[in-house]
């Protein structure tokens, strides 16, 4: 009976709660500082993050994209658009002008210079800015005559800068004809000198237009030796970028 009184006595009660009562608050002190010390997440992963993002804030609060320059535009004739002249057997000039394009970038990469293919009615020929635009186009798959052979070069019949883009035609004219061998041939057309394209660039964009041959006479240069006619292109680029001597 003695247990039992001493079970019910409320002071002994009270002296067998007090270590609960210390452990737990204990526990409690321990979780409220680490909960609440300034600076202190319960991840460290988002701890990392936010360090990250202030530090980028600081360095840069206000990026902005920067725009690269290209000096050299091509526009590769139809691209985009049609399949432009179309041979019996199926050959397109869209394709041919693909190519020749893709070539011309190529050779010009590896000069160090830039440039970019454009599609025939590219949305960039609104106002586009370069040191100079070509578009490369080839001539009919028709038979006319034994003399449609050769190529045309010709840029807008007015625009501010009649100087550079007679410069710009001659080089073209020169070199081209050089390194392929083909001749000029004089029947360049209104629909060459009013291009759409000369109409839509930026009036300080030099531009020209080449028919590097005929489909028909010259198929065999503008399929089987496409690296050359792309490098009599380069190398008239090459001319104007260079202010080369273009006398005769």
């Amino acid at each position: 009976m003695k247990i039992s009184s001493d079970m019910n006595n409320p002071f002994r009660q009270m002296l067998m709660q007090i270590p609960i009562i210390i452990i737990v608050a204990g526990l409690l002190a321990t979780l409220f500082t680490a909960w609440t010390e300034p600076g202190i997440s319960p991840n460290p992963v988002i701890n990392d993050y936010q360090a990250i993002v202030a530090d980028s804030t600081q360095t840069n609060p206000n990026p902005v994209a920067t725009e690269v320059f290209i000096p050299v535009g091509i526009v590769a004739g139809h691209y985009g658009n049609d399949s432009g002249s179309v041979c019996a057997d199926g050959l397109k000039e869209v394709d041919i002008n693909l190519a020749i394009a893709s070539l011309v970038q190529k050779q010009l990469a590896e000069k160090g210079i830039k440039s970019e293919i454009l599609r025939e009615f590219d949305p960039k020929l609104t106002n586009y800015k370069a040191n100079l635009l070509l578009s490369i186009h080839a001539d009919s798959c028709n038979f006319i005559n034994n003399e449609a052979t050769g190529f045309k070069v010709a840029a807008a019949l007015s625009n501010p800068h009649p100087e550079k883009s007679a410069r710009l035609v001659l080089c073209l004219r020169k070199n081209y004809a050089k390194t392929t061998g083909l001749t000029l041939h004089n029947s360049v057309t209104s629909d060459m000198q009013d291009y759409h394209a000369f109409n839509e660039i930026n009036p300080d964009t030099v531009a020209a237009i080449i028919e590097v041959g005929f489909l028909n006479l010259d198929r065999q240069i503008l399929t089987q030796k496409q690296d050359l006619v792309a490098q009599g292109i380069t190398n008239g680029i090459l001319c104007y970028l260079n202010n080369e001597d273009i006398n005769p």
